[in-house]
């Protein structure tokens, strides 16, 4: 085992990882290995598990439609003290009849909305009501927070305009959610059995980090390293929202800027345009800073092999430390994959993302409106 996993701290306990696999809520016996990948994409979780299993069990399986499962982690060695690191339902199942092994594939319950196509109207019903409404269809607990805008508004239309376009007939609910999350600046995505449809933590204090090698912090505790930069995006970011009101005539411009370090040769700056019909100013104001957000994290990635852990999830501020390079500074966590089995024990790879810290971040008066004549 390598000396960077915690096990190996003076004084740390042996990990004793253990996996168990539920199949609609009945422990399927003879789990082998799984491999679980958490993201922050507006996608689905995934999820891949292997076990052995009989005769008897082959033939149920092979009958078998719909099969929720849950599968858990435990560090204790014993049958308690499980984490769940994903509930989902399982898309493809392989059976192999000489070796008796079950591989199961899928996604978490996210699913459930991204296979449900839709053609609703939601008249004068707001973002969290449409979510609160979907997330009871699905039989998921509702984490929503309230926002009183009706979805008609952010067309500037009827307040009963319906949520979907011409092309309703390709939408599903899910595409509805991330649209309506897109004019509100929310995040939404599910987590167990729960949707979660509320405004993204801008927090980035934490006591979560990746060391390179020994710090005053503690030892290290990563087995390799890759980091990445975008110059695209080092540079001065520009961002342009253009719009137009129909029923009011007038069309109209909101710009938001970042500005990069000054150091080095004058490069030009990198300009984004957006053309969204029918916002407001603020609107479009608030996705030209979205977007800019969105950008920018692009600049530096990390990605981590570790030993496996239960704590750190997606969306997670985390500190890298210990490289002694400008990489050395905060990140989002953006993608986890957990794997677990009897050849390489519990292990995972992490991938995290920031802008450089370092550089100006956009302030009121960088943030610019200006009238525009649409051609």
């Amino acid at each position: 085992m390598p000396a960077s996993d915690p096990s190996q701290v003076p004084g740390q306990p042996w990990r004793q990882p253990r996996l168990r696999i539920l199949a609609n809520g009945a422990n399927l016996p003879g789990a082998l290995s799984a491999s679980v990948t958490s993201n922050n994409h507006y996608a689905a979780d995934r999820f891949q598990a292997r076990a052995r299993i009989s005769d008897i069990d082959a033939a149920t399986w092979s009958d078998t439609n719909t099969v929720l499962i849950d599968i858990q982690l435990s560090l204790s060695g014993t049958n308690s003290g499980w984490t769940s690191l994903l509930q989902g339902e399982a898309d493809h199942i392989r059976i192999n009849p000489h070796t008796l092994t079950l591989d199961i594939e899928g996604r978490d319950l996210t699913a459930r909305l991204i296979e449900a196509r839709t053609q609703e109207t939601f008249a004068n019903q707001t973002a969290s009501q449409i979510a609160a409404t979907l997330a009871a269809r699905h039989d998921l607990a509702a984490d929503v927070t309230t926002t009183n805008t009706p979805v008609g508004a952010y067309w500037q239309l009827e307040h009963d305009r319906i949520s979907l376009d011409s092309f309703s007939r390709a939408t599903t609910e899910w595409d509805l959610l991330v649209t309506l999350a897109g004019h509100e600046g929310f995040d939404v995505w599910v987590n167990g059995q729960t949707l979660h449809f509320r405004p993204p933590s801008t927090t980035l204090s934490t006591n979560a980090s990746l060391r390179a090698t020994p710090t005053q912090t503690g030892p290290t505790n990563i087995q390799s390293l890759s980091l990445e930069r975008a110059l695209t995006f080092a540079r001065d970011i520009e961002v342009v929202v253009k719009s137009w009101n129909s029923r009011q005539a007038n069309a109209f411009i909101q710009t938001a800027r970042a500005t990069r370090s000054t150091q080095g040769p004058k490069v030009q700056s990198q300009r984004y345009v957006f053309v969204v019909p029918n916002l407001t100013p603020d609107a479009a104001l608030k996705l030209a800073q979205s977007k800019l957000t969105e950008l920018s994290r692009h600049e530096r990635v990390i990605t981590a092999d570790m030993p496996g852990e239960l704590n750190l999830t997606p969306r997670q501020p985390i500190r890298l430390e210990g490289t002694n390079t400008a990489f050395d500074q905060l990140y989002w966590v953006d993608e986890i994959t957990r794997r677990i089995d009897m050849a390489s024990g519990f292990t995972q790879r992490l991938r995290a993302r920031n802008s450089n810290i370092a550089s100006q971040a956009t302030s009121p008066a960088d943030v610019i409106g200006m009238p525009w004549t649409a051609s």
